[in-house]
Order: C-alpha cells, then structure tokens, then sequence
C-alpha cells in the first residue's frame, strides 16, 4: 500500500488547535502523555499475552525508552506494547474520536474550552498534545501478532495527515517529535530527567534513556591510568523509580520507607506523627498512603496554601494540589491518592465534579478521622501534640462539614476552669462530669486564658463549681454558632443573655431577693439607665456577679465583645448595637450610689459614678475605653475624696 494523504475532518482540526494552543497550560504535560499512553499499551500486551502467548513475539522485557537527538532535533518515545493496526492507527490517530468529535468540540467552545470538558480517555487527545512542542509528528507501529509490515503515519498538525504501510521488525509503537526551534530545551537530559521524576516517577515499567558520560581510562584490573585520559561510555539508564509504595501490602513496607517516601512528598525533614495506609475497594477503587505530620507548615492560614495531597491515575503523576479530595479544614494532611478509574478532564489537570471524586473524599475523610479518634483514645499524647499544631483548623470543620459533625466534635478538645493549664477537655468528658443539677454546657470565648479565667462572668460559676469550658482560639466564635448542642446538652455562652443556674427552691428564693432589691435600686437603676442610654441598651441587676460591681452582657443572640473584637482585626464592619450594664445588688457601691441619688438626685458625681462603672465594665471584659484621660481623672479625684 502507498502513502496516502488524507485531511482531518473540519472539527478534528479545530479539536486539534485547541489541543495545541488552548487546552494545557503546561507543555511539558506531552511527555506524561506519551508515556502514560505507552504503558498502556504494555499493560494491554501483558492482558491478551495470558489467552496468547505468541503474541509476546519473545519480547517480555517490558520498557519504556526515550531517546533525545539534539543534532536531528527530535525526541523519540519507543514502547514494546501491543501496537496498532493500520485500520487502528487510522480510527484512533487519523480521526481523534470520530464518533463523538463533533459533541466534543461544541462542549469545548461552550466552556472555554478548559472549563470542563469531556473525558481525555474517552477521546483521545492525550497525543496530540505532542504538537505544543513539535511542528511534525512521526508515528511507526506495528501491532503485536501481525505481518512483518506495519504502518507509518505522520503529520505537522496543518490539517492533514499521511499514513502509509513501511517496515518494522519489532512489535510496539515508536513516536517521533520533531520539536519546534523554540522547544529544544526538551531534548536536555536533566529536563528530560526532571519531567520523568515529576509526572511518571511511579509507572510501574522503566523508562529508559541511553546516556553517555566521561570516564577515566582503567587497566584490566579496573584502576585509573594516570595520564591515560578520559573515554566515553554509553549506557541505559532508568529514570524513574517505580516504587509507588502505596501498591504494596503494609506488611511488606518498613516504617523508614513510609517515612522517607514522606520526606519525599512533603519536604519535610521531621517524622510524621501518623500514617495512614488505606484501600479502598467496591464502587469506589483507590489506594492511598497519607500522614498527619508533626507540626504544622508556615503557610497553612495563608490564602494560597496548597493542600498536600497529590493525585496519580493507575501510578501517573496528574496533580499535587487536589482540592476535590480533602475538604479544607484537613489541608495539612500529607500523601498520595491513586485511583484507576477516576474520570478526568481533557487536559488531566482539573477534575471532574462527579460522583467518584465525592466517594473517594467521602473514604478518606471518614479514615482520616477515625484514625485521629483512635489517636485521642489511645494516644493521648501524640492527640495533644496534634492538637497543638492543628486543633484550630480541625475546628473549621464543625462550620463546614455537616456530614461529619458529630464525628469532629469529638475531637475537640478545651481548656476549662476544671483543667490545669495545658491540659484539656473533650465535650464527652465534659457532660460525664456534669452535676445532675446543671443542664447546660457553659463556656466563655476569649484572647487567652488568663483574660477568660478572671473574667467577672466566672464569679457565680466558680461559687457554684459549675465547669466552664474556655474557647480561646479565634475560630471558636464560629465553632459555637454551628455547634449549638452536644448529646442534647445546650451549649450557653455565659456572657451573653440570662443565666438560669438554680434549681426549683433556689429559684424562688432568688426571685424573692432579687424582687427586695428591685425595690431598694429601682429608681438608682432607672437614673443610670437614662445617664448611659447612649451607650447601653439596659441596665439591671446581676445573678452571675458575686464580686465585682458591674459587667457588659450581650443578647442571647448578639455580638460579644470578643466577636467585635475579632472582626475589627479583620478589617469587617462591625454593627452598631448596645449591650446590657448589669450590676452586682450585694457590691457595696450600690448602697453609696443609692446614698448620693437619695440626698442629691442633681449630684453631678454621680453621673461620674455612672461613667465610671460603664469603663470599669469595659477595663474588666478587655476593651478599650472612649476617653481614657477622663476616666483616670475620675478615678484620681475618687482616690482625693476618699483620703477625707
């Protein structure tokens, strides 16, 4: 049969233009293509070999060899795989998809062409990604068990091809890319070497490459020849590893190689704190080796961090930066995820939202999880230096994930007015420990737990030995607005609204106190209320102080003052809103100020007195006061008076 010389079909050119100038943002993704479509073709020699062992031509010694002519200016990929017929070369090469070209390219156009197109193994195109870097194309192959001749075809992506029958004595498939003047780079042995370590480090057959270096001269004993000079010697070199270590059985895997292959990965010279080694099988296949590390990267809160889980299809490198696989509160989480079936894009570098990915996240998450729970039971230790590093991002995930909610708020752990500094507790030791009298899960949010533990607000629960837990970590405030109870135990923040702490009887005796003391300060209460209603939106008396005279409490619903605070640090608009002023009954100021309304209810000390509470309240909560020069003028002229 002659050379022919036919066109590509007006969609197949423009399929092939956009391949070319559109579709992959990284041109060295042709070389993971190529190879990646060599092993499949010794994967499917391998398969037909078992029912046909001629096939095999005596010819199992299974590689992948490239070969870089820099004079000649190609860059050659040879395999020993099945090979193709010319009826396949011309349905699978000369077309690109001919059933489907059409759909494919109206898709492409639709979504710009990188959005979210079909998929790259139902169509094809890998290889003509080999026209980024070559202005033509050269295609020999023979198809395993067939006549000695096989078939040649070639084309410089300009809209038509040529294939014709020629000679070729070996079995496999040999592509030949003429690369464009400006793409000579690729012909480098260290670009070649860094593309193959990069994107095909895991194949599982080698890929090969003759090298030549320079080596001293030797005698027959294998000593160097003083003055003898250098020879160069060729030799096959594998560039590639083949040690994908999360394809072998755990029991065959020492605890140095889970730990070099992730100093490997993750760039870091420390142990990691756990590793997970997980297959999944069924409707969703994938093998996966990922690990907690020990503590956590400098740019783990930095908006362009990148998670580090990296993604391989059946062992060849697609990405390091996965988004779809973990949710983002578990982007510290180290590894790799390798699935044989998971559908990709056109151009392997943007997932599909479907289905697959959803359960292979679903898996993993679940693993992920249940490995730390078993860390906190049984290694408590290993848990806190985890919590350390990580804790605040894990919290993320009570906002985020609802599917595992109740799994996540059992890992959460707090400091408490039970615990001694550095020492923590969970919500299940929490509620076991409750007295039978108290019904609700109390906690305060703060900067540290210095500020938290003498707050005023702790007074009548240190009086009544309820334990309070301590949120100081400025993502709790979300944590707390998602998490709303724990084994149906309320959770109640004890700055914000009324605090309900005593049972039946104590209940009506309070009310009784607190009607008498109604009685004695209601109008002292009403002349403040007035005095502040600038600044406050109530003013009443207090059943959570047993101490100090005053605090700021916000509604049930509003803002704290560490959620203000939190939110101005990030530059966001904070809403206008007034908290309430409570005041201890039992505090001897209200009997001096009740003193100084009674004689004088024009007494401009007393409006002094009543500014004064209202920056006290602020001091003692950790905010800053309006006019700091007045306060301390005050509280001077307090300090003169009370010498008298």
């Amino acid at each position: 049969m002659g050379k022919t010389v036919k066109k590509f079909e007006t969609e197949v050119q423009q399929l092939l233009d956009l391949v070319i100038h559109s579709l992959y943002s990284n041109k060295e993704i042709f070389l993971r293509e190529l190879i990646s479509n060599a092993s499949d073709a010794i994967d499917k020699i391998r398969f037909e070999s078992h029912s046909n062992m001629e096939l095999l031509e005596g010819n199992a010694d299974w590689k992948i060899k490239l070969h870089a002519d820099k004079e000649a200016g190609t860059l050659t990929i040879v395999d020993n795989g099945i090979g193709m017929s010319m009826d396949e070369v011309a349905d699978n090469i000369g077309t690109i998809a001919k059933s489907g070209t059409r759909n494919f390219v109206a898709a492409l156009k639709e979504q710009n062409a990188t959005d979210n197109p079909e998929l790259i193994g139902q169509f094809g195109v890998g290889f003509y990604a080999s026209f980024m870097v070559a202005d033509k194309v050269t295609l020999k192959t023979r198809k395993a068990g067939g006549k000695e001749y096989g078939c040649c075809w070639e084309s410089t992506g300009d809209g038509s091809y040529t294939i014709e029958e020629c000679e070729k004595e070996f079995r496999g498939t040999e592509i030949t890319l003429h690369l464009k003047d400006d793409m000579k780079e690729f012909l480098e042995e260290w670009k070649i070497r860094s593309i193959v370590k990069k994107y095909s480090d895991y194949v599982q057959y080698p890929v090969v490459m003759d090298v030549t270096r320079s080596e001293p001269v030797k005698d027959q004993d294998g000593k160097v020849i003083e003055g003898g000079g250098t020879i160069e010697n060729t030799a096959e070199e594998t560039l590639n590893s083949m040690k994908a270590i999360w394809a072998r059985p755990k029991s065959e895997i020492t605890e140095e190689e889970y730990e070099e292959f992730y100093k490997h990965i993750s760039h870091d010279y420390d142990k990691p704190l756990s590793t997970i080694h997980y297959s999944a099988e069924g409707v969703s296949e994938f093998k996966s080796i990922v690990y907690i590390p020990s503590h956590k990267p400098f740019d783990l809160f930095l908006r362009d961090h990148k998670k580090g889980v990296h993604l391989y299809v059946k062992r060849v490198y697609i990405t390091d930066n996965c988004e779809a696989l973990l949710p983002d509160y578990l982007r510290f989480v180290k590894g790799v995820v390798d699935s044989s079936d998971l559908p990709l894009n056109v151009s392997r570098e943007i997932l599909q939202e479907d289905v697959q990915i959803k359960r292979i996240q679903k898996n993993l998450v679940g693993k992920i999880l249940s490995t730390l729970a078993e860390m906190k039971e049984k290694n408590p230790d290993d848990y806190l230096t985890f919590w350390a590093e990580f804790g605040p991002v894990i919290k993320e995930g009570i906002h985020f994930d609802y599917a595992n909610k109740e799994k996540l708020q059992d890992l959460i752990i707090f400091e408490s007015s039970k615990t001694d500094k550095g020492k923590f507790v969970s919500f299940k030791e929490y509620v076991e420990r409750m007295p039978e009298s108290q019904k609700e899960i109390y906690y305060i949010t703060g900067v540290n737990r210095e500020s938290v533990e003498n707050s005023p607000y702790m007074e009548v629960f240190k009086k009544k030995d309820y334990e309070v837990l301590y949120l100081t970590d400025p993502v709790d405030e979300w944590v707390v607005q998602a998490l709303h109870e724990y084994k149906e135990k309320h959770l109640k923040a004890i700055d914000r609204g009324d605090l309900e702490l005593e049972s039946e009887e104590e209940k009506k005796e309070k009310e009784a106190q607190k009607e008498e003391a109604q009685k004695e300060y209601g109008t002292l209460l009403s002349f403040i209320q007035e005095t502040l209603k600038e600044k406050v939106k109530e003013v009443r008396l207090s059943s959570r102080l047993t101490e100090s005279a005053c605090c700021l409490v916000a509604d049930e619903m509003g803002l704290n003052a560490n959620m203000e605070k939190i939110l101005k640090a990030m530059n966001q608009e904070v809403p206008e809103g007034k908290r309430i002023l409570e005041l201890n009954p039992d505090h001897p100021i209200m009997q001096v100020m009740t003193s100084m309304y009674e004689k004088d209810k024009g007494n401009a000390k007393l409006g002094d007195y009543c500014e004064l509470l209202f920056d006290q309240a602020l001091l003692t909560e950790g905010s800053p006061i309006k006019d700091p020069l007045r306060f301390t003028k005050l509280v001077s002229e307090l300090m003169v008076t009370g010498g008298k």
